[in-house]
């Protein structure tokens, strides 16, 4: 599995998830920056996420949602506040109602996403900084380390495609 790593640190409100791919980082950016292979591997692999919109840039907005094993909806909206290809990506993160409005409620985290190449491998950090300890507590309650864990766990599936192509 890619995942080499998860931290879970309630002091900083942080939870940092640490993969590493046999591919060069403009290929993991790749993976980031096409909706069509986010849905591939966002969210985890018996949900898996449809982007319904997708305006990669500073300031622009992304929604979807994800499709439970028995059909429920989950959905969610990021918004981009920093894109620095290949190398870095940042975007606050909340769940979203069934017409894609924020739901309040849950309030947001911020996202942000580091890639390094070392001889031809990628080491991508994905730290997610929560608003509260009861937030990340509820987080973490829902199954978030697993879900990340298995959603980047189908990525070496994906970059193994493209480099047999």
């Amino acid at each position: 599995m890619s995942v080499t790593g998860t931290t879970k640190n309630l002091e900083a409100l942080s939870f940092i998830l640490t993969a590493e791919f046999d591919a060069g980082v403009e290929r993991v950016w790749q993976l980031w920056e096409d909706p069509r292979q986010l849905e591939r591997w966002w969210g985890p692999p018996t949900w898996p996420a449809t982007f319904e919109k997708f305006d990669f840039e500073p300031g622009g907005r992304a929604g979807y949602y994800m499709t439970g094993p028995e059909g429920e909806k989950a959905g969610g909206w990021w918004s981009f506040t920093s894109i620095q290809p290949p190398a870095r990506l940042e975007f606050d993160d909340g769940f979203a109602d069934d017409n894609g409005a924020p739901v309040e409620a849950m309030g947001s985290t911020h996202v942000t996403v580091t890639l390094e190449e070392s001889s031809g491998r990628t080491t991508m950090t994905v730290a997610t900084i929560f608003e509260s300890e009861e937030q990340m507590e509820q987080m973490v309650q829902m199954g978030m380390e697993e879900g990340m864990t298995g959603a980047v766990g189908q990525i070496d599936a994906i970059l193994a495609e493209h480099a047999n192509a």
